[in-house]
C-alpha cells in the first residue's frame, strides 16, 4: 500500500485550536487540522511552513511534535506528524477551504473530523 507522508499544523490560541474544513477532493467537507504533503528535500517543519502560507496566507511558528498519526484509508497509507503551532503574522485567509473554526477543548468532537485527524484529538486537548 502507497504511503503518503504529510505534516498537520494544531495551531493553538487563546485556549482554542483552529480546525479547517476541506473544499475540494476525495474528502470534500470532512474537518481536519491544516498542513499538507511533504515535498522532497523538506523537513516537516519546512512542508509545514509552506504549507500554511500557500493555504492561509499566514505564517506560523512551529513547535513541538504532538504526535505522528499512523492511518490506512482504503486506498493508501497516511503517516501525518502534527505539530503544536502557533500564529505569527497573517489572518488565516481560506484560500483552499470551505469553512473553519476555533474549537474550545469542549468543542473539539462537534465538528465531523476526517478519520486520522480523529486520532490526534485527546492529545491536542491536552494543549489546551
Amino acid at each position: 500500500m502507497k504511503t503518503i507522508k504529510v505534516v498537520a499544523a494544531i495551531i493553538v490560541d487563546n485556549n482554542k485550536l483552529f480546525a479547517t474544513q476541506r473544499g475540494y477532493g476525495e474528502f470534500k467537507d470532512g474537518w481536519e487540522f491544516p498542513g499538507g504533503k511533504i515535498e522532497e528535500g523538506e523537513t516537516p517543519q519546512q512542508a509545514l511552513k509552506r504549507e500554511i502560507r500557500e493555504e492561509l496566507d499566514t505564517e506560523i511558528e512551529v513547535g513541538e511534535l504532538v504526535d505522528t498519526v499512523e492511518y490506512d484509508y482504503p486506498d493508501f497509507h497516511l503517516s501525518m506528524k502534527c505539530f503544536a503551532c502557533t500564529v505569527k503574522s497573517g489572518d488565516l485567509v481560506l484560500k483552499e477551504h470551505e469553512s473553519a473554526r476555533w474549537l474550545g477543548k469542549d468543542e473539539l468532537h462537534s465538528v465531523d473530523w476526517l478519520p486520522a485527524d480523529i486520532g490526534i484529538l485527546d492529545r491536542c486537548g491536552e494543549l489546551l
